[in-house]
């Protein structure tokens, strides 16, 4: 079985849709990719800064 691409979704988004792509390509729940970046974003804001590089690498769907 492959993993499917990583990309940011188009249906499963409040943002940009990064959350929902990291969880359609680690087969997890999105609301645990979401909560893990406001964790880091409260922690010297590195969930920030990992989500906007996310926003700008990833293609989308």
């Amino acid at each position: 079985m492959s993993t499917p691409q990583l990309r940011r979704s188009r249906t499963d988004r409040k943002v940009a849709g990064v959350s929902g792509g990291l969880a359609t390509h680690f087969n997890i729940d999105p609301l645990l990719v979401r909560v893990l970046f406001v964790a880091f974003a409260l922690c010297g804001s590195a969930g920030i800064w990992v989500y906007l590089l996310l926003w700008l690498l990833v293609p989308q769907e």
